[in-house]
């Protein structure tokens, strides 16, 4: 039976697309790059972040992973405030708690950056834990994912885990849980049909199926 909805931060919470893809741009037009279109950033992206930058046209042998991450995480940071979250998203979570779901965040951000993001935009107290890695490259959040899992006493049967990319669906496989993706978020429909799990549009579609979760 779900007890527990995990739900990952970037494009599925949080509306920050255009902003990633106006950094990313910015990179390639600084490397004299042509520069991407929505559809072709959401046909591309993928973790671990280095080789989107990869598939992205991005030259490493110009501006460092290291100095291009310290420049992005600089300036997203504070533009992420101001992104805003997914509409009726909050009406989503009250609903899953309502129900009695506990819910969870499990992010690639920086932990710290993570927490300021969730308090600027007063959603902390909807969520038992607020989950992200301790440095700013994006790397896998599997560890810490099961870290937490085996700190709480959690079976991955008990979980349903959210995201916006096949990240996310290869982070519930170590998980044990269960996977449904977003098509609001960073990959295109046509990348996260790959999966073979459930995608919904957002997270508010999915605090109208929980009834039938179980």
């Amino acid at each position: 039976m779900k007890k527990y909805v995990f739900l990952d931060f970037n494009g599925t919470i949080i509306d920050d697309i255009d902003l990633c893809l106006d950094l990313l741009n910015q990179i390639l037009i600084k490397q004299h790059k042509r520069t991407l279109t929505k559809e072709e950033y959401k046909d591309i992206f993928t973790f671990p972040v280095k080789m989107y930058y990869e598939l992205a046209g991005v030259d490493f042998t110009r501006d460092s992973f290291e100095d291009l991450s310290l420049w992005f995480i600089h300036e997203y940071q504070p533009l992420s405030l101001h992104c805003g979250l997914f509409p009726q998203i909050e009406e989503a979570f009250q609903k899953m708690k309502d129900k009695g779901y506990h819910l969870v965040i499990l992010s690639a951000s920086e932990k710290n950056n993570l927490i300021e993001q969730c308090q600027s935009y007063g959603i902390v107290s909807y969520f038992d834990a607020i989950l992200g890695i301790d440095n700013i490259h994006a790397e896998s959040k599997i560890n810490i994912a099961l870290d937490y899992m085996k700190e709480k006493n959690i079976k991955g049967e008990e979980v349903l885990f959210v995201g916006d990319t096949l990240h996310d669906l290869e982070v519930a496989k170590a998980m044990h849980a269960s996977c449904m993706l977003v098509s609001c978020g960073h990959q295109s429909v046509q990348v996260l049909k790959k999966g073979g799990v459930s995608i919904i549009p957002n997270v508010y579609a999915l605090s109208e199926l929980l009834e039938n979760l179980n």
